[in-house]
């Protein structure tokens, strides 16, 4: 059994919970006030079997690299990453996601069921994007529609047009 640890960061997007266990990065949480933190840490210490608990110290790595990610000084996330709330399907889009759509650039959500050999499985990726416990590290925000439409965010449309605008995809917001 790992141990699970969690710890919320202010960042330009809003506070982000950000959770762990030995294996890696676990969860990233958008919004993380008090109580949205609170429902996501029970919500994930449930699904793991086990109590997360505050320390943000062992979080230190990725705190850091999403300060240099945010300050526009790193471009590609390197850091272990634990699989274990995502399975199936929804893993191996999202992991496909992770290793083959860098910074600065966006996919199709067709792209990107064609990428995992399901070409008929777009809207089921529009689902993967929805359920991914890692975004901004797993780059969901980059996923857009065929035709060029923004598409989606669980985050928000704001947060998502914030983070492309910050890789150089949109223009960064007049105000």
């Amino acid at each position: 059994m790992t141990n699970a640890v969690w710890t919320v960061r202010d960042t330009p997007i809003g506070p982000l919970l950000v959770a762990g266990t030995d294996e890696g990065l676990v969860l990233v949480c958008f919004r993380a006030d008090p109580a949205t933190a609170a429902r996501a840490v029970e919500s994930m210490g449930r699904r793991l079997g086990r109590v997360p608990v505050e320390d943000g110290a062992r979080l230190d790595p990725v705190t850091r690299q999403l300060d240099a990610y945010f300050d526009g000084e790193l471009r590609t996330f390197d850091l272990p990453l634990d699989w274990s709330l995502v399975t199936g399907f929804n893993r191996r889009v999202l992991r496909e996601l992770a290793d083959g759509v860098p910074y600065g650039s966006v996919v199709g959500y067709q792209d990107l069921a064609d990428r995992v050999g399901e070409p008929g499985a777009a809207r089921a990726v529009g689902v993967a994007m929805a359920s991914n416990p890692l975004p901004v590290v797993v780059p969901c925000h980059r996923v857009i529609e065929s035709g060029g439409g923004i598409g989606g965010f669980g985050g928000g449309l704001e947060i998502k047009r914030q983070l492309l605008a910050l890789e150089g995809v949109l223009p960064a917001p007049l105000f």
